[in-house]
């Protein structure tokens, strides 16, 4: 029987030990990485990179590596201890603190958490489990108010093990189920920030909570595709709920874009054999089994798929719903495909139009963008309703300097009723076999896919792939058996000024690979004067200045590395660039989510999720019991604000 973390930890699964569904044999012809850097090297003040082994220098760091003294970089915060602790800890200087913990008071009828009495009407109400995507939203709509607002944050995943007293996966129960199913989703709260220190505004108007039975409509070309229609939706546009909710996005229209990642975990049972001829290939290449991660199609009849088989089409896809409008109905935007999207930033191109980046997390997936067919109205918010509807998806193909983008759209190249597709309802219920068959570059997980509003450069976050074998090694993927991932940096024509996110063609370069340069046969490599490390990117974010914050997620890997997962930052030019410094480390066995800046730089919004989910851990023992310590409280994932204690800019 596959172990608990098999089960129940979407982290140890895709990071650490699945394998990856992509049967494909797509290898684009490309050179090794030696060859394209020794090239690159050559060219005058572009983004030069040296491996930290190179390096003399006076400065030990713990693991005993020799590294240069520190060199010029804008970030002037001095780091925390690179060690792994019960607890949080920032640079000194600023304060980290707890705002909103799972089993916390959202709603005006949620009761106080009781770990010992939970229910699934009381964490409906309550703030849900592991915390991922943070979205601030000033307030009033348009303001750009750094000290008032909304902050809307995914619920990515449940951990039962640390939830629930004396649990085992054979003897879940109803209960427990269904309490899982009202932790996933997002919650809506209303914060403010009064003498230098923010808090939650009770009873707010805004403050809501989205699960896995809130109603939501499909929309776009999927919309209303017998392959979406069940018993409960003969109609195929009405959904229950969405699930597994990772990073996402904010539109420029202040709606919130809520990526469904690992959507393959939450249906379970045998499809039907006249479905399975048909359905099964496709459940094969997304990782859906019928043994599921998550029990809940035991007790719920539309996750069971000898009931519902189509139920699980209508996952996979990105929600969008307005955080101001608490009874706004959420929306499935089908144009933007079916994968386990990781997030989803949006940009508005020089014309007008509207850009969104997305990663599909899975070893040997694909990178995606969005551009619409109209134009942002930022004065009309209503006027952008179908901007997420009509436009093209793109899949990403790169070779050794050109990064093409590849249009994932019906009757073009093989994607055609040739290859079994008969409309573009087809194509996006299938959006990974269509990008099989464009050739897309099967990539190390990319994760969270950013455009820095200041350079104009759009950031990929390749978390890990230890399952890379040397003859699948590529120039934008360098690395067999790569345990701590890189960070891609892609340059639309025009940047910076006349910046094309829409252009089908982009160069690119490798920004840094993660990892310790102390090991020489990992090939770490980051900016001079570098004296930590980091493996495996997963989030990111820029601040005012277009810095490079970078969140890490090692899974299973972060006692074998012996470094914390947390928030580093860096320069992206001059020559700080790529030069990481260590700036929040997460309590132990926790993975850093989040992070969002106020417009001001002057807070910054994380979120530790999973505390305390090691190897061995449970709800009456586990690894720690942050954030309240407490001996009756097991660990509680929560969002954490910084602020400088000066009342000063992030990072200074």
């Amino acid at each position: 029987m596959d172990s608990l973390k098999d089960r129940y930890t979407p982290v140890v699964v895709e990071n650490e030990d699945d394998l990856g569904t992509n049967p494909s044999s797509n290898t684009p012809m490309l050179e090794l990485i030696e060859r394209r850097l020794e090239r690159r090297s050559m060219m005058k003040g572009f983004f030069a990179m040296t491996a930290l082994g190179a390096f003399g220098g006076t400065i030990t760091n713990r693991s005993g590596l020799a590294m240069a003294a520190e060199g010029e970089t804008s970030l002037t915060f001095t780091q925390p201890d690179h060690v792994i602790l019960d607890d949080h800890q920032v640079a000194p200087g600023y304060r980290a603190d707890v705002l909103i913990r799972w089993g916390d008071r959202v709603t005006a009828k949620a009761p106080e958490f009781d770990p010992q009495a939970q229910s699934p009407e009381a964490q409906a109400e309550q703030f849900g489990y592991n915390n991922d995507f943070v979205a601030y939203y000033p307030l009033p709509y348009g303001s750009g108010n750094s000290e008032h607002g909304l902050l809307h944050v995914n619920h990515e995943y449940t951990s039962p093990e640390l939830m629930f007293p004396g649990w085992t996966f054979e003897e879940q129960t109803e209960a427990q189920s269904l309490i899982e199913m009202m932790a996933h989703g997002g919650s809506v709260i209303e914060v403010i920030k009064e003498n230098g220190q923010w808090r939650i505004v009770d009873d707010s108007d805004f403050a809501r909570r989205i699960t896995v039975d809130t109603e939501m409509e499909v929309t776009g070309p999927a919309a209303g595709h017998d392959r979406l229609k069940t018993n409960y939706d003969p109609t195929g546009t009405r959904v229950l709920g969405t699930v597994n909710n990772c990073a996402g996005g904010k539109t420029p229209w202040g709606t919130v874009l809520m990526a469904e990642e690992n959507f393959h975990g939450y249906v379970g049972g045998e499809l039907p054999a006249d479905v399975a001829a048909v359905e099964g290939p496709v459940h094969e290449r997304y990782g859906i089994k019928a043994d599921a991660r998550y029990p809940w199609w035991k007790v719920v009849d539309r996750l069971d798929r000898s009931k519902e088989p189509n139920e699980i089409n209508r996952f996979g896809w990105m929600v969008e719903y307005d955080p101001y409008d608490p009874a706004s109905m959420p929306k499935k935007r089908t144009a933007l495909g079916r994968f386990k999207h990781e997030g989803a930033t949006c940009i508005v191109n020089g014309d007008g139009r509207l850009v969104v980046y997305s990663g599909d997390d899975e070893r040997f997936d694909y990178l995606y963008k969005y551009v619409s067919n109209g134009t942002v109205n930022v004065e009309d918010r209503a006027a952008n309703d179908a901007l997420l509807d009509e436009g093209t998806l793109y899949v990403a193909q790169f070779d050794e300097d050109k990064l093409t983008w590849l249009p994932v759209v019906f009757g073009e190249g093989p994607l055609t009723e040739a290859n079994g597709f008969t409309s573009q309802a087809d194509v996006l219920l299938e959006t990974r076999r269509a990008a099989d068959l464009l050739g897309a570059t099967p990539m190390d997980r990319p994760e969270d896919v950013e455009p820095n509003p200041v350079n104009g450069r759009v950031y990929m976050m390749l978390t890990n792939n230890t399952r890379r074998t040397e003859e699948q090694v590529d120039a934008v993927n360098p690395r067999a058996e790569n345990r701590h991932g890189h960070i891609v940096e892609m340059v639309p024509p025009g940047a910076p000024d006349a910046t094309d996110h829409a252009a089908t063609e982009f160069t690119w370069n490798i920004f840094l690979k993660g990892g310790n340069p102390a090991e020489a046969e990992s090939g770490a490599e980051y900016g001079a004067g570098t004296t930590v490390w980091l493996s495996s990117p997963d989030n990111c974010a820029f601040d005012p200045k277009g810095r490079l914050w970078i969140s890490t997620d090692q899974g299973s890997s972060q006692a074998r590395n012996d470094i914390p997962d947390g928030m580093y930052a860096c320069d992206v030019d001059g020559s700080g660039r790529a030069m990481v410094k260590f700036f929040y480390g997460c309590p132990r066995d926790a993975e850093m989510c989040g992070p969002e800046f106020t417009p001001d730089g002057r807070t910054l919004f994380i979120a530790p999720q999973h505390p305390g989910e090691g190897a061995d851990s449970t709800f009456e023992s586990p690894s720690t019991r942050w954030p309240d310590f407490a001996d009756n409280m097991p660990p509680r994932p929560a969002i954490v604000v910084i602020t400088k204690e000066d009342g000063g800019e992030i990072g200074a």
